[in-house]
């Protein structure tokens, strides 16, 4: 680390110039290239995907997305007056020749018979495309609901419904400037000098302007969904800012302890940068820990978020060492400068005035208060959790005057949410036994509380005179609620079986609500797996660097506490609607099924983040005087105000993505936010060092035959250099440096 750092230091110029010459060629390429994102993802060996295969492999053409136009009426009119049917007729002509458009169902037909609501004011049209939505273009999106809109009128309102329609929707992305204005003014704040508050949102911004540039790029050999760049500005952003925070922060003590420039910058990478690469190898280890889910969809999610974090942690130790080499002093507040040159050098950070010492000798003389009344806190703010529904939010979460929203509400008071996404019974009949059986089926199903209408069989012939049957099924409830989940579960298993009997008969109950369903059950069954190996490569890594198990062991569980806790933020205000208007969720819903995976992983990371940082300066001490109290005491006054402005900087980046209009993207910013708000503030800086002056010694054993037998990485040296610096003494630099 201080061959690397002196390096970026004396090729400064060169340096800069290669991140700027990334920065601009990678947007070039991505810009001229263009993005094929796509939220397509396979569920292997469940009901939903086995039925869409039987449906490509019989007929392609009914196997695509289905939208649905949905017109009402207002000002007395009927959807059966001559006028109006005379006009959607009109209207249907058009959409038939948009493109992929492969079958249309309108509700005059024989076939749409149900489609018209009983006081005849609102009515559905059925529009099948050839291909999946993922795989058609937002210009026909774009076309479709243009086309459907001609039909407007006075006395007509027609809006467009389903997962093409919803690409559509023009909605705010989130808060990125809002994030960046925000991380700087408390950056202001920290620093009090302009030049330590931008160098941090340089390094961290150039970092993810190559991300960014490398994601739509990557987009064109791996499936990535739509929302992945944003993600990764999310993470990367607070991320990024938070550790070059924690550099210059460190230069700025060896500025004032007496150091020069070059010195201090090397070596602040030698000991924050490297506490930097060790984070941010953990939180790449969290994401890319996705992968042993099984489930296609996450690997881009995991791939950009992880390609955003590695960025941003080399920008932070090559990129950042480079400018404060231009820089040098002017990293100083003018206080700190008046300051120096008045008093001369001087250890800081560690004293015994201003409120982090007096908090760290708090916790040293009285440990188990602050730990209980913590532990108190964090169980209250995760209860919450036990009532974790999984699922997947529907259109009626959609931002207002968005055509989805429209049409869900229409669609609803007409017939009843649940037609906002029926389910599908299909099946390959092989002859007239099978018919009987599948008439059996359906008339069960239709006698289900929870089921609303069955729509007419459909038959499609297939080859060696078979024929696959479809049958809408709709229920009462909304897609996203959990009486359809439980519905879709108990046609599975009791109903269905039932009426089949010893037929043979396979008979699928798929449909978009059914796939959802799928995927929350896959997630949950694997999600056992992907904690416990995120879990065990943490720790394996934790203890190659402080040499210690009782730390590592510390960190790992009380990770689970800082993610309980952001799950029960995230249940009581997206789920049961606590504070739902002043954070603009306009419905209660379920979480999203594969947030519990990304929040686990990334406030995981997020968490060892402030535990490396925070336990390296506390082992420095210890390295230092052989007192552990001691040690833990001045690791904390030493580094909590970092910290928590760090984790202020996150909180407040986080946060303004509740700015956004997709809800997903709430979700994470909201989840993330109480997450690290939770860990920095009262895990980090109470629980932590509270329970370590509690352990004494034993937070340092490590077995001597495993000291031999595992690699060590180094963090004794710098911590000895970092020793000899604070103490004047003359330092073995590389001679780059010296």
């Amino acid at each position: 680390m201080r061959a690397l750092a002196a390096w970026c230091v004396r090729r400064r110029k060169l340096v800069v110039l290669f991140w700027v010459a990334a920065l601009i060629v990678v947007s070039l390429i991505s810009h001229s290239v263009g993005s094929s994102y796509s939220n397509s993802f396979s569920l292997p060996k469940t009901q939903s995907t086995d039925a869409l295969n039987l449906l490509k492999a019989v007929s392609p053409k009914v196997s695509g997305d289905v939208e649905q136009i949905v017109f009402a009426t207002s000002s007395g009119a009927k959807v059966t007056d001559p006028a109006i049917h005379a006009r959607v007729d009109q209207m249907l002509a058009k959409v038939a020749k948009v493109q992929s458009v492969s079958n249309i169902v309108s509700p005059y037909s024989t076939a749409g018979a149900g489609q018209i609501s009983k006081d005849k004011t609102v009515a559905f049209v059925r529009v099948t495309f050839d291909k999946q939505a993922q795989n058609i273009s937002n210009a026909t999106a774009k076309t479709l609901v243009d086309t459907a809109k001609t039909a407007d009128s006075r006395d007509l309102t027609v809006a467009v419904g389903g997962a093409l329609a919803e690409t559509t929707n023009k909605v705010a992305l989130g808060g990125t400037g809002i994030g960046v204005l925000l991380a700087a003014v408390v950056l202001l704040l920290v620093f009090g000098s302009f030049f330590a508050m931008i160098l941090p949102l340089v390094s961290a911004l150039a970092a993810l302007g190559t991300a960014t540039g490398l994601i739509a790029l990557l987009s064109h050999v791996m499936k990535m969904p739509q929302f992945a760049s944003e993600l990764t500005l999310l993470i990367g952003l607070g991320v990024g800012v938070d550790y070059a925070l924690f550099i210059v922060t460190r230069h700025r003590q060896g500025l004032l302890a007496g150091q020069d420039v070059e010195h201090s910058i090397v070596n602040s990478v030698n000991t924050s940068g490297r506490a930097v690469l060790f984070a941010g190898v953990i939180v790449c280890i969290a994401l890319l820990g996705m992968f042993a889910l099984g489930v296609s969809f996450l690997y881009g999610l995991a791939i950009s978020a992880a390609l955003g974090v590695a960025l941003t942690m080399l920008a932070a130790i090559t990129l950042l060492p480079a400018l404060l080499g231009f820089i040098g002093p002017k990293v100083l507040s003018r206080r700190q400068k008046t300051n120096l040159a008045k008093d001369g050098a001087r250890v800081v950070g560690t004293g015994s005035t201003g409120f982090w010492p007096k908090w760290s000798d708090f916790i040293k003389n009285r440990p188990v208060v602050p730990a209980v009344v913590a532990f108190v806190v964090i169980v209250l703010v995760a209860l919450p959790y036990f009532s974790l529904q999984l699922g997947s939010s529907d259109q009626g979460n959609d931002p207002a005057g968005t055509t989805t929203l429209q049409a869900y509400n229409m669609l609803s008071k007409g017939f009843g949410p649940g037609f906002n996404g029926p389910l599908q019974l299909v099946t390959e009949e092989h002859g007239p036994s099978d018919q009987v059986v599948l008439e059996r089926v359906v008339k069960s199903v239709a006698a289900q509380p929870g089921v609303a209408s069955i729509a007419r069989t459909i038959v499609i012939p297939a080859k060696n005179g078979t024929s696959v049957a479809l049958v809408d099924v709709y229920p009462t409830t909304s897609p996203q609620s959990s009486a359809t989940t439980a519905l879709v579960n108990r046609l599975r298993t009791t109903v269905v079986p039932n009426a089949v009997g010893a037929s043979g008969l396979t008979v699928y109950v798929a449909g978009s609500t059914a796939l959802y369903v799928d995927f929350a059950h896959v997630l949950s069954s694997k999600l056992p797996l992907f904690i416990g190996l995120v879990v065990l490569l943490s720790f394996l890594l934790l203890a190659l660097v402080f040499r210690s198990l009782v730390i590592p062991l510390l960190s790992a569980v009380l990770n689970i506490f800082s993610i309980g806790a952001a799950f029960g933020i995230l249940v009581a205000v997206f789920q049961w609607g606590w504070l739902g208007s002043v954070l603009g969720v306009n419905k209660s819903g379920p979480i999203e099924s594969f947030l519990p995976v990304m929040l686990f992983a990334i406030v995981f990371g997020l968490s060892m983040d402030y535990q490396v940082f925070l336990v390296t300066r506390i082992r420095e001490e210890w390295v230092k005087t052989g007192d552990n109290e001691l040690a833990v005491r001045n690791g904390l006054a030493a580094t909590g105000k970092t910290i928590t402005a760090a984790a202020l900087i996150m909180i407040l980046v986080f946060g303004s993505f509740l700015l956004g209009g997709q809800r997903v993207i709430k979700e994470f910013g909201l989840g993330l936010a109480g997450g690290v708000l939770v860990d920095a503030v009262v895990i980090r800086m109470a629980i932590v060092p509270a329970l370590m002056t509690l352990f004494g010694k034993a937070n340092w054993w490590f077995p001597r035959w495993l000291d031999k037998l595992v690699p060590s990485i180094g963090f004794e040296q710098a911590e000895a250099e970092a020793e000899a610096d604070e103490h004047g003494e003359q330092l073995q630099v590389p001679a780059t440096v010296s």
